[in-house]
């Protein structure tokens, strides 16, 4: 597994940023049952920075807590059996690696959100990587029943690795 990690946020949040994304990241791959060594980029910024990204990709003029960008759609969310039949073109060339996209995340929501929600820096941090690692994989949240989904999951994952509220 890969982890291309940035940090351009300058400030310190008091938690291991890149340890605690690998170990996310990693169980979560685990716990979805993806089958392939995968490859993740992790961008950590500021409300401005990913204010500036959620407009350009995504027309929402604020800032948010999390973006995520997959690079593959998925027919059912978390079935990886198509990738290689199709011959879908995901996988890192060098290193065989499949590219599940990128995720960025603002450093400010995350400090902000954990003292609004009430629980710790490292579990917002850990959340927002789950949530977007769902969202890697194919999950979302438009419908009622997707939602009910995605957050079953993240609540597993997180108590699996006992990051609780």
């Amino acid at each position: 597994m890969t982890v291309d990690f940035e940090n351009e946020y300058g400030n310190d949040l008091g938690i291991e940023l890149y340890e605690i994304a690998e170990q996310v990241i990693s169980f979560t791959l685990d716990y979805m049952d993806c089958p392939y060594e995968a490859q993740v980029s992790l961008l950590i910024t500021d409300n401005e920075e990913i204010h500036k990204i959620n407009l350009e990709h995504r027309q929402i003029d604020r800032p948010t807590d999390v973006l995520s960008f997959p690079m593959v759609t998925y027919e059912t969310p978390g079935d990886f059996s198509f990738l290689e039949e199709a011959g879908v073109d995901c996988f890192e060339p060098d290193s065989g690696e499949l590219m599940l996209g990128d995720i960025v995340i603002s450093a400010d929501k995350v400090l902000e959100q954990s003292e609004e929600y009430g629980h710790s820096v490292k579990r917002e941090y850990a959340f927002l990587i789950t949530h977007s690692m769902l969202h890697l994989m194919g999950y979302d949240h438009m419908t009622e029943e997707e939602a009910k989904e995605m957050e079953r999951l993240q609540e597993e994952i997180l108590t699996k690795m006992n990051i609780l509220r």
